[in-house]
């Protein structure tokens, strides 16, 4: 990781949560006897690795924007985020979660717990059940590992390899081969959050997501009705250019999520807190700041 991307990912620090040093990323001397499929092109990583992968992934897409300075919104977000996480298969992860300064309508997430929303998303909610729901979906995809197996694809990332190399080398860490890993991160990191992930993927992570909300106590339509902002906004809007280059459209996700949620599955859960006071409350600086000094894109 070089050092201007390490020194973008501190922003995170701004959320409460400190990170780990790149010295702390864990050894690969430990992966020598993980089994390596067949049917696989990379031996799947320990949770360790996917943090490490996570967290240089995380700097990369900070090397664009970094998050805003209002610490109230950062703590916000952070323990909406948190509360949610709670609620998955994964809690356990150190999970953090930033508001980028940026205008792009967007969201996005990176293996090992971290989630990025940007100030021109945040600025088109209503209350905090659409903030949960997003949050869900981005939650959904670090639990599902979508972009770790993504990475590791698009990476060619040879962990096997890597291991053997780290038992051959001399007593203690050898750093230069987890920089060699974390630039063939960094490449396929860039590839990977320009193009998408796969259709399939994305409905998945609408589907989980507002179950999740759900489990967190928020309404379950709060994500539909980010959906239902999103399609109303121009698509040929500067804003949405990048949402709409690495997801489904609104009006798709809107009808699959609509079909899952068909027979009034969901119903039961309707009456759960949107959270609109506190919400409004909380950005009404940022929306004041946003006003005066318009967001980097």
């Amino acid at each position: 990781m070089n050092a201007r991307a390490f020194a973008l990912l501190t922003g995170l620090l701004l959320c409460g949560m400190p990170l780990a040093a790149s010295s702390d990323f864990p050894s690969l001397g430990s992966l020598s006897d993980l089994y390596k499929s067949v049917k696989q092109a990379f031996v799947p990583a320990t949770e360790e690795q996917e943090i490490a992968i996570g967290r240089d992934a995380a700097a990369t897409l900070l090397g664009a924007s970094k998050p805003i300075t209002n610490q109230a919104v950062q703590d916000y977000v952070n323990k909406v985020g948190l509360w949610i996480a709670l609620q998955s298969d994964r809690p356990g992860l150190p999970w953090h979660f930033a508001v980028v300064d940026s205008d792009d309508i967007d969201a996005f997430a990176a293996p090992g717990g971290f989630v990025f929303i940007t100030r021109g998303l945040l600025l088109h909610m209503h209350n905090e059940a659409e903030l949960a729901g997003v949050l869900g979906h981005e939650i959904t995809h670090v639990v599902l590992k979508h972009h770790l197996n993504e990475l590791q694809r698009g990476a060619k990332l040879d962990l096997a390899g890597q291991a053997a190399k780290q038992g051959a080398a001399q007593e203690g860490y050898d750093s230069d081969l987890d920089n060699e890993l974390m630039d063939q991160v960094s490449g396929a990191t860039r590839n990977l959050y320009s193009k998408g992930l796969d259709k399939g993927d994305e409905i998945d992570a609408d589907r989980m997501g507002v179950v999740l909300a759900a489990r967190a106590g928020y309404d379950p339509y709060g994500l539909m009705a980010v959906l239902q902002t999103l399609a109303a906004v121009d698509p040929k809007s500067g804003s949405m250019q990048l949402l709409l280059a690495t997801h489904p459209s609104p009006d798709d996700r809107i009808k699959a999520l609509s079909s899952s949620m068909a027979g009034g599955r969901m119903d039961r859960f309707g009456a759960h807190a949107e959270g609109q006071e506190r919400f409004e409350a909380v950005v009404k600086e940022l929306v004041a700041e946003a006003k005066k000094t318009p967001a980097k894109k």
